[in-house]
């Protein structure tokens, strides 16, 4: 098979692709991560040019922690939240034009500093003692169902985007159905039907699709769906070049002690170690998968670094916090993202964490991203997070969980209906003796909890798999 065969069956870590196709597939990555990361910018007060950057940094550094091995682009976590506006309320801070003051980042700054610590020490227990210690307390029967509830929990948000929350017909609402529809449904079709190299660029082609559709309302007069830059986004800015229109420095902040914000934010850090471990189980999966389709054999095996892979995020978690970013995980969206396009390349993520940090420096690349159409984002969030969802089912095939075992039914029952409930019911926090415990988390740690009760006595030949 000759190597421009094996290019198109897809890429493996260490492989890199030509320089244009370089270019093309990191910015795919960098659309993929930005909705998220962003969201979780402008939901928690965060600047969104500094997360955006951290982003970037620490991607660059868990690749280089990692060894250059492990295909992860690192993203701001969902499952803070809750932790940082509960800190917020503690403290009495207020968001103001949608940004919270710098002294309540820079407290939160210090709690996600100190959350790194847990997922390292998780990465040093799999060290010293091996990985079967995090395989016994996290099986794929807790690792899988985790995996969904993460893509699952997010429906909400992939169709609060997709979809105008009214009930009245306006120009704008059918836009926005019209160019969300356009957008998932072109994206499925480029990844089921296009070839070779287009094959390998759908969520791209799917944006640019969405975007040319909206472009084509608004030059109708139908209706604009276009976004703008918040002007308070630029007014902490470390350095502007004139009024910052073109060139401004992320706000970057030192962090304050603050032990309240350590209490509400670092407990967090356990719901993202089982999320990390289901990422690597689905890469371990895929990447396999494309290098048995180029009839090649991996020379390391991504599972056995799990270790590095859980301190990297720790460190992480601390790099973003130091410069003013929100803690972080390794993105499920990009996963999904290097799933249908088989492009596990390293120099690809290394190439996008560089395209983010360069965007968070530059006023108008902010304004394209800035741009696209929450409709378009949306549309894309559907595809995505369903992905998501369905490489937990991915992981529990691959590892044969054994689906008539009463203890595997009752410990995914438990973690499904907690994680899913809490978040449809309860708003994503579940009010357990007067404390609020984010669903994800919550599900895994009853998940682990009840898992490990129930192997109490079982033998070898009892396994859960």
């Amino acid at each position: 098979m000759d190597q421009k065969s094996t290019a198109a069956i897809g890429y493996l870590p260490e492989e890199c692709p030509s320089p244009g196709k370089l270019v093309l597939y990191a910015i795919q990555q960098v659309i993929v991560m930005f909705p998220a990361t962003v969201t979780v910018a402008l939901v928690t007060g965060f600047q969104v040019s500094t997360t955006i950057f951290a982003s970037g940094l620490a991607t660059l550094c868990f690749i280089l922690i990692t060894g250059r091995k492990i295909p992860l682009y690192y993203g701001s976590s969902f499952a803070y939240l809750t932790a940082i506006a509960s800190m917020c309320v503690v403290e009495g801070f207020e968001k103001v034009d949608g940004i919270l003051p710098t002294e309540a980042i820079q407290y939160a700054q210090f709690g996600i500093i100190m959350s790194g610590i847990i997922s390292i020490v998780a990465g040093l227990l799999i060290r010293f003692f091996g990985k079967k210690v995090v395989e016994t307390i996290l099986p794929a029967s807790i690792t899988g169902p985790v995996a969904m509830i993460i893509g699952l929990t997010l429906a909400g948000n992939a169709l609060g985007d997709a979809i105008p929350n009214s009930t009245e017909v306006t120009a704008e609402n059918t836009a926005w159905v019209v160019v969300a529809l356009v957008t998932l449904l072109s994206t499925i079709a480029y990844s089921k039907y296009l070839k070779g190299f287009l094959g390998q660029l759908p969520l791209l082609l799917g944006v640019l699709t969405g975007c040319a559709v909206a472009g084509v309302i608004y030059a109708a007069g139908w209706a604009n769906l276009f976004r703008a830059v918040p002007a308070a986004a630029l007014e902490a800015s470390v350095w502007k070049l004139g009024d910052g229109s073109i060139f401004a420095v992320p706000a970057f902040s030192l962090p304050k002690v603050s032990w309240s914000a350590v209490a509400a934010i670092m407990p967090i850090a356990i719901a993202t170690i089982p999320e990390s471990t289901a990422h690597m189980y689905q890469l371990d999966i895929y990447v396999n998968d494309v290098a048995r389709r180029k009839g090649r054999k991996m020379n390391y095996s991504l599972i056995d670094m799990l270790d590095r892979n859980l301190i990297g995020d720790g460190i992480c978690d601390m790099i973003s916090g130091v410069i003013g970013g929100p803690a972080g995980t390794n993105y499920g969206e990009n996963i999904s993202t290097m799933a249908i396009t088989k492009v596990f390349s390293v120099p690809v993520l290394v190439a996008a964490a560089i395209i983010a940090m360069i965007i968070s420096f530059f006023t108008p690349l902010i304004q394209v991203i800035y741009g696209i159409p929450l409709a378009v984002i949306g549309g894309l969030e559907v595809y995505l997070f369903g992905a998501i969802a369905a490489q937990g089912i991915a992981i529990m095939i691959e590892k044969q969980v054994d689906m008539f075992s009463s203890k595997n039914i009752a410990v995914i029952a438990s973690i499904m209906i907690i994680g899913i409930g809490g978040n449809y019911t309860f708003g994503g926090n579940i009010p357990v003796f007067g404390v609020q415990v984010p669903c994800i988390a919550g599900a895994a740690i009853f998940g682990i909890l009840l898992n490990l009760l129930l192997s109490i006595g079982e033998g070898k030949g009892q396994s859960e798999q």
